[in-house]
């Protein structure tokens, strides 16, 4: 292990969280495509530590599977029935098992803390060769929070809980963030010193700091002038309140990375998402984990994009997509949805009302309108026509439908999957295709026309439609 990396970082998830109402555990709850959790591993993770653990008890199986599937390396540790945070971080040391140098903590439910910040604490730390150092913050309000205690030389000396300070002290305004960086053998030391003596019959992490200090132990604080950082989440107040700065960040980042956000208030992006420099994001636009826009594309206005891959200079116009490749000089919608499996190719266009799913445009070809095309291979340079169905299912199984390069498909064909279209064959408007049509060839599929003079004086007598047929026929040339 390097030196400059944290023995164990020690992450709590074990909360109720009943403000959130939700019979969703609170650190499950999404903000810019990622869990608070999620976001919470993501800034331990920056700090390579040689060990990793999430202590759980609330909703233990949902919480430990998420955790499971995005830090599998992550060792989960469950919290036994003594509350309290001090108990908490006990049992993540005991799933841990013997340490040796800094063991940082920190919370589940602080998403805008930063790997950077965590770092500076750790680097502060070990500076000042301090057996704990606290992160901290001053507030204009700080009621709810842990208050730092110092002395008159500016050391501190401990925290104390709101419930359990005195007026004096509950009017200190350096409060606590609950984010720490201790000497291992210190904290497992204090742990087995620490009570639940006070107002909430709680073991308090916080305790670990005034023992530390009767010993003689250099106790340090790291402050942050960023209050969003400390800030966490009890309620769905506080997610949207705190999802709304994420996003604000995040756009911020983007513009000054050479990005066109022309309504950041209407703009929403995931923290995952790539965006080159000369991108342009019009109102209403929200691109979701897993999309990667490349430089000159236009995504919106009002287009939704979820693990997307847009390619340089296409547009997405008033669309939404899900798994989808749009490659160079493409072009998408308006209204248009397409599912997973689609690609779009260099400079083709999916227009106005057009679904697509496990579907291949090549490159300039073209689908533009009021089709749905599922399961399907379009080669390059080919025209769809107006309300064209791909008719790919059968009842049972999905079947494949090929269209050749420069194909043209009449309007209001029905293609019925198994079927391929030669290259630079043309069907017919109105045709149902059943059969290959083998390449330049033309596929007509529809009944002849035949016209019943006289059926609607006979059949809808006295209707609109009767009088007016009735008053042509009696004056050909109004």
């Amino acid at each position: 292990m390097s030196t400059d990396q944290p023995a164990a970082v020690i992450v709590l998830a074990a909360g109720e969280g009943k403000r959130m109402r939700s019979r969703t555990p609170k650190v499950l709850h999404p903000i810019a495509g990622r869990s608070l959790v999620g976001h919470a591993l993501a800034a331990a993770w920056s700090l390579r530590p040689e060990h990793l653990a999430v202590v759980v008890r609330h909703q233990r199986e949902l919480v430990a599977g998420h955790v499971a599937q995005i830090a599998p390396e992550a060792v989960i540790a469950d919290q036994d029935e003594v509350p309290g945070t001090g108990s908490a971080v006990a049992a993540g040391l005991r799933a841990l098992g013997p340490l040796k140098g800094v063991v940082v903590v920190t919370y589940a439910d602080v998403p805008l803390l930063s790997g950077e910040t965590l770092a500076a604490l750790v680097a502060a730390h070990r500076a000042e060769q301090a057996a704990v150092t606290v992160l901290t913050a001053e507030v204009g309000d700080p009621t709810g929070y842990g208050r730092v205690l110092r002395d008159a030389a500016g050391n501190v000396t401990g925290i104390v809980e709101q419930r359990d300070a005195t007026p004096e002290q509950q009017a200190v305004r350096e409060i606590n963030s609950g984010i720490y960086a201790f000497d291992a053998d210190v904290l497992n030391d204090a742990l087995g010193r620490i009570t639940a003596d006070n107002d909430q019959n709680e073991m308090y992490l916080t305790d670990v700091l005034g023992i530390a200090h009767a010993d003689g132990r250099a106790v340090r604080a790291v402050p942050t002038a960023d209050l969003w950082q400390v800030e966490g989440v009890n309620d769905r107040v506080q997610l949207a309140t705190l999802g709304a700065e994420l996003n604000r960040r995040l756009l911020v980042a983007h513009m000054r990375a050479g990005v066109t956000v022309v309504d950041p208030a209407s703009t929403w992006v995931d923290v995952d998402v790539a965006l080159a420099s000369d991108v342009t994001l019009q109102p209403g636009s929200q691109l979701l984990a897993g999309t990667t826009v490349a430089s000159g594309a236009t995504i919106g206005p009002d287009s939704t994009l979820s693990a997307c891959v847009v390619g340089e200079g296409a547009s997405v116009i008033r669309s939404h997509c899900v798994g989808a490749r749009i490659e160079a000089g493409a072009g998408v919608g308006p209204f248009s949805y397409l599912r997973p499996g689609t690609v779009l190719g260099p400079d083709g266009k999916i227009g106005a009302f057009v679904e697509t799913k496990n579907a291949t445009i090549g490159a300039g070809a073209k689908v533009p309108h009021l089709t749905y095309a599922g399961d399907a291979t379009i080669g390059a340079g080919a025209n769809i026509g107006a309300a064209t169905i791909f008719a790919n299912y059968d009842g049972v199984k999905k079947h494949h439908t090929t269209v050749g390069a420069h194909a043209r498909v009449g309007s209001d064909t029905v293609l019925v999957a198994p079927v391929t279209i030669g290259d630079g064959a043309y069907t017919a408007a109105g045709s149902t295709i059943t059969e290959d049509v083998p390449a330049g060839a033309l596929a007509v599929a529809r009944g002849r026309q035949h016209n019943s003079e006289g059926w609607v004086a006979k059949r809808r007598e006295g209707t609109p439609s009767a009088r007016a047929a009735e008053s042509s026929v009696a004056d050909p040339g109004a």
